[in-house]
């Protein structure tokens, strides 16, 4: 399992979108930063360092502490709290803790669920958040897992997608698609919250052209339900 973050800035409204290594997942494509949800993010040992650790189910924690640790390790923002400490080699927990810094479940709030296709044969089951990022945090890519970060309108990040000049998969690009439904942080996260949580799982078939056509549930919320592969 994996947790994404649509992190988002207001005036004008945007999301950061970070470049990926070569050498890993979804390879020179626009992604949100996130990643794997280690074991350790289930631990009893977050409990000094989350403020809402009691007010979150077990599971939610998990997936929530995950997605803050992976923002913070590939673009070095800390999600919940006003001040980051220095990613200097150490583990999140470790960082917090010299730091004496804590971090809120509660900035995240969840957008999406998806699951890849059957068909697939490298599968996902990926968890998408929104967040604010924090005013005087500076996305700043890792180097490694991360190597270019770039905030950008979800307007404009879709054209980008739909026209092919930019690599953004198909997952991203419809939320990004929904996220740009809405005019500012505080309307999207409205929004999100009063949608019902669907899980989306695409179902793809291929056209006598060689083209893919993809497929997700309307009941999912997006304003794109199909997709035909560009060529």
């Amino acid at each position: 399992m994996s947790a994404t973050v649509l992190l988002l800035r207001d005036d004008p409204f945007e999301v950061l979108l970070v470049g990926r290594s070569s050498r890993g997942a979804f390879a020179s494509a626009l992604v949100f930063p996130g990643g794997a949800i280690d074991p350790a993010d289930g631990e009893d040992g977050w409990r000094s360092l989350v403020a809402d650790f009691e007010e979150t189910f077990p599971g939610e924690r998990a997936l929530s502490i995950g997605a803050v640790r992976e923002v913070w390790e590939e673009t070095g923002i800390l999600i919940g709290n006003a001040a980051a400490p220095t990613r200097d080699g150490r583990p999140f927990r470790d960082a917090l803790e010299s730091a004496r810094a804590s971090i809120r479940l509660d900035a995240l709030t969840h957008f999406a669920h998806w699951i890849t296709p059957v068909t697939e044969p490298r599968r996902f089951d990926t968890h998408f958040f929104l967040a604010l990022a924090p005013a005087g945090q500076d996305a700043v890519p890792d180097g490694s897992e991360t190597l270019t970060a770039e905030w950008m309108a979800p307007s404009r990040a879709v054209e980008l997608a739909r026209s092919g000049a930019r690599p953004i998969i198909f997952p991203t690009m419809l939320n990004l698609a929904r996220l740009s439904e809405s005019a500012n942080s505080a309307e999207a996260i409205a929004a999100a919250r009063a949608q019902s949580r669907v899980t989306v799982q695409p179902e793809m078939t291929t056209g006598a052209d060689g083209r893919r056509h993809v497929a997700i549930p309307p009941e999912a919320g997006y304003p794109i339900a199909e997709w035909r592969d560009i060529r």
